[in-house]
């Protein structure tokens, strides 16, 4: 049983991660299309609009998809309770969100906004149909079906959106782009998935899952209200153009998270779920983890600093420099949340989901303070707040990860502090080798990129960090394993 869990993990994890690279890949070079064609002001509007739409998606089925994974026994009739449960949410959040939508557009004095939150309202119907057999293709592991599905899903509403802005729709084609992606995935879900839900219904049994999911479903509450409350006061405070100019950073630094953690993040939660009860077993996962997870994002994050005029000049054009300072300092704060991620994944995949809740509200008072800085001093005050609230975050979930597994404080803080420094020295020395240098854009990052990524392998081989053990022994198998079936 040992050896098939380990190889389903295995398999879910190449495929969740190759399938999010080449999904998110081909979504960027959708948004490079859509970047260049429409302006910043169209990216603010549509970030307005999101906010909403992101923190009323948190009630569809709050907090039951986790409690579906993190649960042992399950029977046909918590899947179809939930999913009917789904529905009616659903479908009370696209009417209150489509009468709502004066008052939004009166909020963030744009009338530009009514049209288009009364269209967008229709999220929550449509993601309600398919929530269930994603989390139940999560639970088995089967992040083969799922990247197939993104992946056609994505391809799909990405032509249709570049089609659109081509012919001069503006800020409609995001909203075009964003619908047809959820309607082309439930359709393939509904197609390809087996499972289909029954007739049945049970208050009962939402109940046994109510008692971990109301906990989750707060902390998720609170999370998805915090990621997005900075988008909400920057709508609000400034034009749609800085929002734009603020979104576009963001969105850019975000991918960051998704190639250092994410697949990794997706694939552990059901795997230490399943290994909760093998104490020893966990906490090996979870170092080894922390490991990987350190060694690649800062990798990415000293690389991205460094790169960052040029990336984004020659990705999105001149007119979204403004948006290189935003990046910059948002790549200080990245390492913060896939650390995070994996640290909090320890305490839901326990079912601990008392101390989740709790760990939540401590951070979101750092992170509400924060926000303060950003109504009175600006932008990029607030941008530097990040750095320090995602140290502050990340000392906070260490310590209640060490207390819950049982690990000594150090031997999580060792592997971050290792690669920070790594980091710091590899970029320095990168700056004082480039500083002469005056070359165009894709030659300097480059250049760039090449001489960080070389001496930050270099230090991590000759001071033999764990992290760069613990990548060569997970991470390079995986790769030479999956280039063998290709050949």
């Amino acid at each position: 049983m040992t050896d098939n869990l380990k190889a389903k993990g295995t398999k879910a994890f190449i495929w969740d991660f190759f399938g999010k690279m080449v999904t998110r890949g081909m979504g960027f070079i959708v948004s490079i299309f859509l970047v260049r064609l429409l302006e910043p002001s169209d990216f603010g509007l549509i970030a307005m609009v999101m906010v909403i739409i992101g923190i009323a998606t948190v009630f569809t089925d709050v907090g039951l998809g986790g409690a579906l994974i993190q649960r042992r026994k399950v029977h046909p009739i918590h899947y179809s309770s939930v999913f009917y449960f789904n529905i009616v949410v659903g479908l009370f959040l696209t009417l209150l969100t489509y009468f709502s939508a004066p008052w939004i557009s009166v909020f963030y004095e744009s009338e530009q906004l009514l049209p288009l939150v009364e269209v967008m309202s229709c999220l929550f119907v449509i993601n309600a149909f398919c929530s269930v057999q994603s989390t139940r293709l999560r639970k088995e592991l089967n992040y083969a079906l799922l990247t197939k599905i993104s992946l056609i899903s994505s391809l799909s509403s990405g032509a249709l959106g570049i089609y659109l802005a081509l012919r001069g729709a503006g800020v409609w084609s995001l909203v075009a782009q964003t619908l047809t992606m959820s309607i082309v995935y439930n359709l393939l879900i509904w197609t390809t998935a087996k499972w289909k839900p029954s007739l049945t219904f049970s208050w009962k049994a939402l109940t046994q899952l109510w008692g971990f999911g109301f906990r989750m479903f707060l902390s998720r509450m609170l999370d998805a209200i915090f990621i997005r409350l900075d988008f909400l006061i920057i709508g609000k405070l400034f034009p749609p153009a800085t929002l734009g100019f603020f979104q576009r950073a963001k969105s850019l630094n975000s991918m960051v998270v998704q190639y250092s953690s994410g697949s990794l993040m997706s694939v552990l939660f059901p795997v230490l779920s399943k290994v909760k009860n093998d104490l020893p077993r966990f906490q090996s996962i979870v170092l080894k983890a922390l490991g990987v997870i350190s060694f690649i994002v800062f990798l990415l994050l000293g690389s991205l600093y460094l790169i960052s005029e040029e990336l984004i000049v020659l990705l999105f054009s001149a007119k979204w420099l403004q948006s290189v300072e935003f990046f910059k300092i948002l790549v200080l704060s990245v390492f913060g949340l896939p650390i995070s991620t994996l640290l909090v994944n320890v305490l839901s995949s326990r079912g601990n989901s008392k101390a989740f809740l709790r760990l939540e509200i401590y951070k979101k008072v750092i992170v509400t303070i924060n926000f303060v800085v950003l109504y009175f001093w600006g932008i990029e005050v607030y941008l530097y707040g990040l750095v320090v609230t995602s140290v502050l975050g990340v000392t906070l979930n260490i310590l209640f990860a060490s207390r819950e597994i049982k690990l000594p404080f150090f031997l999580f803080v060792k592997p971050i502090l290792m690669q920070m420094g790594i980091t710091l020295f590899s970029v320095i020395l990168t700056l004082l080798i480039t500083k002469n240098l005056d070359q165009l854009n894709i030659i300097m990052l480059i250049v760039k990129g090449s001489i960080f990524t070389f001496m930050y392998v270099l230090f991590n081989y000759f001071i033999k960090t764990s992290s760069y053990t613990y990548f060569n022994e997970q991470v390079i198998p995986l790769i030479k394993k999956r280039k063998k079936k290709k050949n």
